[in-house]
């Protein structure tokens, strides 16, 4: 069995996910190389990997400026971050697994891309819920013909108020300047997934959406710019950071991103809550990406989604899948799927999870098999989440972020054209 060495550029949870899994698997990966500028990320992938001291470096182009020296890079570095390095490492000739978003805008999706072909490199992209049993089941179902053919799905993405005030409101994705639009940041999974349970190319797309909560005038009165500094509405607000980050010990995912560190003190917690926008009053920072979006896909075969993505809700994923012999009623994070059959008017029901899984629903374990799979020639890149197939999907997200702005319906293959250089 052949060892694929491995180098990370950019050691934070992702990074880490990823290395992780891999280090279960030592006949066929090794990880000889980690870009990370916090230390104690960086010295965490050092010590998980018995890496060499000169290969742990700050910077991904430390790696990159020297000779190729092992097959695949991860890139997992910030969304704003992956162009160069991803750019860089094909020319060297690394193959990559590289973390959705593939890039911020849709030119530089394009040329990673096309440099891909230009060199010849294989790249998967994180599109991690592909690999779960849960929707791997389901695309079974629905290529055995089950429901017939599908003609209309809906699905929505609910985010979660308290994952949105984490990750989109507080955290290094809630300024589209910072890192990108919310319906790429978050929900590009959910275009990737869509796309590819209707298993046909879409044509147009128009979409609707806006920042509506999450904004200075919805402030409490009297609320100070920080949580920390005593709020009158501490006891009552959802969004209080020192119950959220502070006092909650069990949250080690709040916690470790507010602080940068693997296993944070409540020292290193409150300093967090004190200078970073993790400790700010949820409805003054400086957030502007949107709190709900709806997105309607026509495709080419005739079918339609209709994709709702909001804050608003406990949080999880569901979908209703709709063809000519049957229906299907999805709940991810519920485990269920759930099959009315039109000739017997009876319900089956559906568990794929036998045990424990890893992060989103197993597929961050999975994602990783299927790289070494497919870059071993056990799979093709029609098995997988390859560059093409995922850029495809990525301007889905670019037309309809046009189409909410425009208020405009957009032919997809028409966008697609304009970034071909």
């Amino acid at each position: 069995m052949k060892q694929l060495k491995v180098i990370v550029l950019g050691g934070g949870q992702r990074g880490q996910i990823y290395t992780n899994v891999m280090a279960t698997l030592p006949e066929q990966f090794s990880v000889v190389g980690v870009a990370e500028p916090g230390e104690a990320n960086r010295e965490y992938i050092r010590q998980k990997h018995n890496i060499p001291a000169e290969n742990c470096v700050t910077s991904w182009e430390q790696l990159l400026n020297r000779p190729r020296f092992a097959d695949v890079a991860i890139i997992s570095t910030q969304d704003k971050m992956h162009y160069a390095p991803a750019m860089k490492a094909l020319e060297l000739g690394y193959d990559l697994l590289l973390e959705k978003p593939v890039a911020p805008t849709a030119q530089e999706c394009m040329d990673i891309w096309q440099q891909a072909q230009r060199y010849g490199r294989k790249v998967m992209v994180c599109h991690v819920l592909r690999y779960t049993s849960f929707y791997s089941k389901v695309k079974e179902l629905l290529a055995s013909g089950v429901i017939g053919d599908v003609m209309n799905i809906t699905h929505t993405e609910g985010v979660g108020n308290l994952h949105q005030s984490h990750s989109f409101v507080r955290g290094n994705w809630g300024n589209e300047g910072r890192s990108a639009c919310m319906l790429l940041a978050k929900s590009c999974h959910d275009l990737d997934l869509l796309q590819w349970l209707m298993n046909d190319d879409c044509d147009h797309v128009h979409s609707f959406g806006s920042l509506r909560y999450f904004r200075s005038e919805n402030a409490p009165e009297g609320a100070p710019e920080r949580c920390i500094q005593g709020c009158p509405h501490a006891d009552t607000c959802y969004y209080n950071a020192v119950k959220l980050y502070l006092e909650d010990q069990k949250n080690l995912w709040f916690r470790g991103a507010a602080t940068g560190m693997v296993e944070p003190s409540d020292e290193d917690v409150r300093h967090a809550l004190e200078n970073t926008q993790y400790g700010k009053c949820v409805y003054k920072c400086d957030n502007d990406v949107v709190d709900h979006q709806v997105v309607n896909l026509e495709f080419a075969k005739g079918g339609t989604v209709s994709f709702t993505m909001s804050a608003f809700n406990k949080g999880g994923r569901k979908s209703n899948i709709m063809g000519t012999r049957g229906e299907m009623f999805l709940d991810f994070e519920g485990d269920e799927i759930k099959i009315f059959h039109f000739d017997t008017r009876q319900f089956e029901i559906i568990h794929t999870r036998t045990g424990a899984v890893s992060g989103h629903g197993g597929g961050d374990d999975g994602i990783v098999r299927a790289l070494y799979d497919y870059l071993t020639g056990v799979k093709t890149a029609d098995e997988v989440s390859e560059i093409g197939i995922s850029c495809r999907n990525h301007l889905l997200v670019f037309a309809a972020e046009q189409a909410r702005h425009e208020k405009s319906v957009v032919d997809t293959k028409t966008f697609q054209q304009s970034f071909v250089r």
